[in-house]
């Protein structure tokens, strides 16, 4: 049976969704590993397929049309699924007596950078076969649309269909380099500790802003340096910028951090493991998912 020119194939989904991503056919064809040409021969096709443009040409570039944005979400949801299911297959392409496959794995920054290497470095040794995509992000991948196969939040899951396991809490603390604070010294309390050099989020979000309240009323004009990027705000603090959070766990690792105000700055971060339920019986997903567990669980008792 043919493909008609109202079933347009996955291909020219991808190749429509790339420009929409990239901004121009030279951009999407070096992202998918294609030609220009047979990006918008995709192109065209699709817009032969769907009967209207979906971008306007210009020397800025291929600008997306409404109509093209408005299919935007069905090419992201195409993407995902695509991924997943060659995920799924992956673990069939290895040898019968091991452990294969890929599994996706999303985690903020600083918990992907800093926390997760000694965990994913033990799992690789005792499966080799076994291929990570780790994706690093503070937003909060979709487990239920499968853009992740494994979710490690610090927010308690709210979706159903979701296993979830909640592996303990880490604790936050306020810190400052030893370097920093033989310039400027030791604040002892909260009006003290406002004429320092403070480290905290630009934009945020509404659990930044709440736990920046909690920890002592903190409020982004406070801050000296304002960064929503985790592992930014990490090594200014490791370089002796000012005064900032940090897990305890991993100040731990940095001699030269000192906590600071200890009884009036702390937070507990509930720490969770999440993955779809139906990947339950997936053998790949379950031997990640634990050692995720066993990892973060030894981290928070170190």
């Amino acid at each position: 049976m043919t493909k008609s020119a109202s079933d347009p194939g996955w291909e020219l989904y991808r190749s429509f969704l790339a420009v929409l991503r990239e901004g121009s056919l030279s951009a999407a064809a070096r992202a998918l590993g294609l030609t220009q040409p047979t990006i918008g021969r995709h192109v065209d096709a699709l817009e032969a397929a769907v009967g209207f443009a979906l971008f306007t040409r210009s020397q800025h570039g291929f600008l997306p049309t409404e109509a093209a944005l408005s299919l935007q979400p069905y090419a992201e949801t195409l993407a995902t699924t695509t991924a997943a299911l060659l995920r799924a297959a992956s673990a069939h392409a290895g040898s019968a007596d091991q452990l294969s496959g890929t599994v996706r794995i999303t985690a903020s920054d600083v918990v992907g950078a800093e926390l997760l290497p000694p965990i994913l470095t033990a799992l690789r040794q005792a499966h080799p076969q076994l291929v990570i995509e780790l994706a690093l992000s503070n937003r909060l991948e979709d487990l239920l649309q499968r853009e992740a196969d494994i979710a490690i939040r610090m927010l308690r899951p709210t979706q159903e269909a979701l296993l979830t396991r909640r592996v303990g809490s880490i604790e936050l603390g306020l810190y400052g380099h030893e370097d920093y604070l033989a310039r400027h010294g030791i604040p002892q309390d909260m009006a003290q500790l406002l004429t320092h050099s403070l480290i905290g989020f630009d934009r945020g979000n509404a659990y930044t802003r709440s736990a920046a309240l909690a920890l002592g009323g903190l409020q982004r004009a406070h801050f000296a340096l304002r960064t929503d990027h985790d592992l930014a705000q990490l090594a200014l603090l490791r370089a002796g910028y000012g005064i900032g959070f940090c897990q305890v766990p991993l100040a731990r690792r940095t001699a030269q951090l000192q906590r600071i105000l200890p009884q009036q700055f702390t937070l507990q971060l509930d720490t969770w493991v999440v993955m779809h339920e139906d990947l339950r019986s997936s053998a790949r997903c379950r031997v990640t998912f634990d050692a995720l567990v066993t990892g973060l669980q030894r981290y928070m008792g170190s």
